[in-house]
């Protein structure tokens, strides 16, 4: 699941060399990942309205269901 989202993100930006991605256990026994990059790049990461986001959580969910998982995507602003 990290690699998906460290993939999309890195896409994404101009300074991929600034995306970092830590995987910790949530609260709910899932994963929570929190992803932090570069203050120049949090807008192509977040998205008109919140759509990009939005749209990573939705995949990072989809991946996570497949494998019988729970995951959350925090953006580190």
């Amino acid at each position: 699941m990290r690699e998906l989202i460290e993939f999309i993100a890195k896409s994404l930006v101009e300074n991929p060399e600034a995306v970092t991605i830590t995987e910790e256990a949530g609260e709910d026994g899932g994963v929570l990942l929190r992803l932090a990059a570069a203050p120049e790049d949090m807008g192509r990461i977040i998205g008109k309205q919140g759509r990009t986001a939005k749209a990573m959580r939705t995949l990072l969910n989809a991946k996570a269901t497949r494998e019988a998982r729970r995951a959350s995507l925090q953006i580190m602003e």
